[in-house]
């Protein structure tokens, strides 16, 4: 069917509505919503009709336009309420209610979200970042360092309006911190056994520099990633490493061996010390001893001078023939029938001889004995000079 078919929007073809009673049915139901022309009669417009609709329709945006300012608040939040775009209040958690738009909005803010700011790398350690990663250290070493700084917010109205990039702001500082803290100490150090000083002081210098600024952000933690020398000197780094190993080593086998020797030595030394101080004693103590015997018997000396050189002399002889293997034989008795005790001789000369071997020593031939004593006829002969002479001696100190 054609559009110039006569038939064209008739009921019964079957096809589209008329376009102009569609239109028509429109206007006339906005009409009587508002109050108009009602059931097509030439009646006219109702006043009173107008103004109740316009009044619901008023009161329901009206409604409508207050509602929009509830909103609620987490655990977590704070609602920061502006009012044309001046900060009014921070709100606690709840439901809540501000003015509505235009003339106050609500900005909600997170307290406990931790958020990540990444120093000297992006996303992953090996996606470096050397204008910030590369620093000078106190001995003129240039380190890689990355870290991560953790932070969340303190006071959601200073977050709002003193910060215009926060993370950036994170960033510059946490990198002006870490800058000067290894700009203040030696490469050793904040490779190795410093990391964690380094941490804390950059941790609180951030601190300091963001409470400068009244940025209302919170440190929580520095956390070290990577810190080591540059890529381009890594191998005569790690020389230099091994090398102070084997000095530490050295120097701690160094320092056993001398805990181990020095201790003996000093013990040795007084040890020694202590000997030399008992002897000293126990000769001075001799010493005083035999000069206190000594004038005791110049006491009785001048009592008996005869009596104490005889038993003076007896003593001393005593002492010298206790120790010897000597037979004392008496000249003046006359007697040529001389007793040996040759098992005694023996063991005085040998003390590992047994009494078997002592007997069989005992009946050997003459010439074996002879060995031993002298010859009989050799006790006749006379004495020595020198036994004469103390012979005499004694005679004559024998003599009043």
């Amino acid at each position: 069917m054609g559009l110039n078919d006569p038939q064209w929007g008739n009921k019964n073809s079957g096809g589209p509505p008329d376009l102009e009673a569609v239109l028509r049915d429109l206007n006339k139901k906005i009409t009587d919503l508002f109050g108009g022309k009602g059931g097509g009669s030439g009646g006219g417009r109702s006043p009173m009709n107008f103004s109740g609709g316009m009044g619901m329709v008023v009161a329901v945006v009206v409604l409508i336009w207050v509602a929009s300012g509830f909103y609620i608040v987490d655990a977590s939040q704070r609602g920061v309420v502006l009012r044309f775009g001046k900060y009014v209040e921070a709100t606690q958690p709840g439901p809540r209610w501000h003015l509505p738009f235009p003339i106050e909005s609500v900005e909600v803010v997170s307290l406990s979200q931790v958020r990540t700011v990444e120093v000297g790398y992006r996303d992953n350690v090996k996606n470096k970042m050397l204008k910030e990663s590369l620093m000078l250290t106190d001995d003129e070493n240039i380190i890689d360092i990355q870290f991560a700084v953790q932070y969340f917010l303190k006071d959601p109205a200073d977050y709002l309006f003193n910060n215009r990039a926060p993370d950036e702001n994170v960033r510059q500082a946490a990198e002006t911190s870490i800058r000067e803290i290894v700009g203040k100490n030696k490469m050793d150090f904040v490779l190795y056994e410093g990391r964690e000083q380094v941490a804390a002081a950059t941790t609180k210098l951030i601190q300091e520099i963001l409470d400068r600024y009244k940025s209302g952000i919170l440190v929580s933690k520095v956390t070290m990633q990577n810190a080591q020398p540059p890529e381009q000197v890594q191998a005569a780094f790690d020389d230099a490493v091994k090398a102070g190993q084997d000095r530490e080593r050295q120097k701690n086998e160094g320092q056993a061996y001398a805990n181990d020797v020095v201790p003996k030595a000093k013990g040795a030394a007084a040890r020694l010390m202590q000997e030399a101080e008992g002897y000293r004693q126990r000769v001075v103590a001799n010493a005083e001893g035999d000069s206190s015997r000594f004038k005791q018997v110049l006491v009785e000396y001048e009592k008996a001078p005869a009596v104490t050189r005889e038993r003076m002399y007896l003593d001393t002889m005593q002492q010298i023939f206790a120790s010897s293997s000597k037979v004392m034989v008496d000249q003046k008795s006359g007697n040529s029938l001389l007793y040996l005790p040759l098992d005694k001789l023996i063991q005085s000369t040998n003390p590992g001889a047994t009494l078997p071997e002592a007997a069989s020593a005992a009946g050997r031939p003459a010439n074996n004995a002879e060995q031993i004593a002298p010859q009989p006829a050799a006790l006749n002969e006379p004495p020595t000079p020198n036994i004469r002479e103390g012979l005499r001696s004694r005679e004559r100190e024998a003599r009043p």
